[in-house]
């Protein structure tokens, strides 16, 4: 299994991908970690830990601990583990997204990312906050809950305080 070409898909994990700035997928993806452990087989999935960076363009992605399971040699999921894990990306008209959390769980097959563990996701429209955010790349579905009490927060800006546009 090749580790850089199957991370390339992580760039999937930042939400609203819509809005993410698209030439990134273009751009080569560098990869920093400080131990690397793989098989050349779908027997046991890669792991990388030690502090990992993955930048491509204008995503960032940092985490203890990156995780990739394949089946038939194409990644079919990728877990990210950290204290927390960030997220940072510009979005196509130059304003920034941000996320952290605890975990982050991407089901490449059915493209949903299951963000897990003091979820703060924060766009220039807004935010949102919780326990448990899961966004559907498929559909734009985002469903949130768990923070205070099971609460989940959001925050819509109004136009005129989203700056940039």
């Amino acid at each position: 299994m090749n580790v850089p070409l199957s991370l390339v898909l992580l760039l999937a994990l930042v939400p609203a991908t819509a809005l993410a700035r698209t030439s990134d997928r273009n751009k080569p993806m560098d990869i920093d970690a400080g131990r690397s452990d793989y098989s050349m087989d779908d027997s046991r999935p890669t792991t990388l830990s030690g502090g990992v960076v993955i930048t491509q363009g204008t995503l960032e992605i940092r985490a203890n601990q990156a995780v990739i399971y394949s089946a038939n040699g194409d990644p079919v999921r990728v877990v990210l583990t950290g204290n927390p894990v960030t997220l940072r990306q510009e979005l196509d008209d130059g304003r920034q997204m941000d996320a952290v959390a605890n975990k982050v769980d991407y089901d490449l097959k059915t493209e949903i990312v299951v963000f897990t563990g003091a979820v703060n996701i924060r766009q220039p429209t807004g935010s949102i906050a919780g326990e448990r955010v899961v966004y559907n790349m498929k559909t734009g579905q985002v469903q949130g809950g768990g923070q205070d009490a099971g609460r989940v927060k959001i925050r819509i800006l109004p136009k005129n305080a989203q700056g940039g546009g």
